[in-house]
């Protein structure tokens, strides 16, 4: 499946669940757009954290739409490979964090 179907599908699934609950929907539009209208960083810098954490999560249909939205504000190819490059950085790095506490909570609990 390409990514232009993947992202029909998303938005088809996404119109089917708003009119499932369309006061939460609305809800959930208007923070997405109170969040990327207002503050100090730009709609393409947000965006590239969005990617990120997309990336991260490891959520197709997220990924499409922010890639979707990176193309429209402009993103270079670069940029996004110096996105995804601190994303698997960082996805690596908190995971090895926290397998190093579970370690230790083990090692207390059968002490």
């Amino acid at each position: 499946m390409s990514w232009q179907e993947k992202l029909r599908g998303t938005r088809k699934g996404l119109r089917t669940l708003n009119a499932a609950m369309p006061e939460t929907a609305q809800a959930f539009g208007g923070l997405g757009k109170a969040v990327k209208d207002g503050g100090v960083l730009d709609f393409k810098t947000k965006e590239f954290i969005a990617l990120g954490i997309a990336v991260a999560d490891r959520c197709e249909p997220c990924i499409s739409l922010h890639i979707e939205a990176l193309v429209r504000a402009q993103a270079s190819r670069d940029e996004i490979a110096d996105v995804l490059g601190m994303t698997i950085q960082m996805g690596g790095g908190p995971s090895m964090m926290y397998a190093a506490k579970a370690l230790d909570c083990f090692d207390e609990l059968t002490a």
